[in-house]
């Protein structure tokens, strides 16, 4: 497991004690860039439906937000604590995790995916642990080398169909840092066609081409700086 420094560790948890008890608790979910969101706050409809997320015809919701007939989506459950683990329930779920990768002079590793700016991420594998994942993705997907974790970053979440059936990809985003200065090496075969070191400002207008949850890690990472 990775050990962070004990004051950033208490601040890791703090915040996540802070965020839990912050109500409501929502979480946002994307179908494409369009968010599903999961409240326990009982909300009037205003520009977005709501639905109760116990009975809800997913695939439905999905088809809707996938055809932008819908903008959005509240799911509704009283209990915040269950939020989550009952969308798991219903959808099925895979775990994935990726990197914010920074290198020596402060320049952000980004790859292109589908004429979109992405971040390096992928599907675990039985039996690892999500660490391990996140940076063995990256490097299968960029070649950068001599990798290391300096904290989490957080959860996102999105829609995907696997084999006829959507499911919800849970990725872990970690913060990592390199002195790797050689030669990227993007993963054809995975549809990359191009991994580029970008400076933060060059970040900012990549997301001007990329997907809502790239924007919403990249920027809230940038905001902390």
């Amino acid at each position: 497991m990775l050990k962070l420094p004990e004051k950033r560790k208490l601040s890791y948890i703090y915040q996540n004690i802070i965020s839990y008890l912050d109500y409501p608790l929502m979480y946002k979910i994307f179908v494409n860039d369009r968010p599903i969101i999961l409240t326990s706050t009982v909300m009037k409809e205003s520009g977005f439906k709501v639905f109760l997320l116990k009975s809800v015809d997913m695939e439905y919701v999905i088809r809707k937000l996938q055809r932008n007939d819908f903008k959005e989506v509240y799911l509704y459950h009283p209990k915040k604590e269950k939020l989550l683990s009952l969308f798991k329930e219903r959808m099925g779920f895979i775990y994935a995790g990726g990197g914010l990768v920074k290198n020596e002079e402060g320049k952000l590793l980004f790859i292109e995916r589908n004429k979109k700016w992405d971040l390096p991420k992928g599907r675990a594998e039985k039996g690892e642990d999500i660490e391990t994942t996140s940076l063995r993705e990256v490097e299968e997907e960029t070649g950068v080398k001599n990798l290391s974790i300096d904290r989490f970053l957080q959860e996102t979440y999105h829609i995907y169909r696997n084999r006829g059936k959507y499911n919800l990809k849970i990725t872990h985003w970690y913060l990592m840092k390199t002195n790797y200065s050689g030669e990227l090496n993007p993963q054809l075969e995975e549809g990359i066609t191009q991994a580029v070191w970008k400076t933060n400002d060059e970040a900012k207008l990549a997301l001007d081409n990329s997907y809502a949850n790239v924007v919403l890690l990249t920027e809230s990472y940038l905001q902390s700086l």
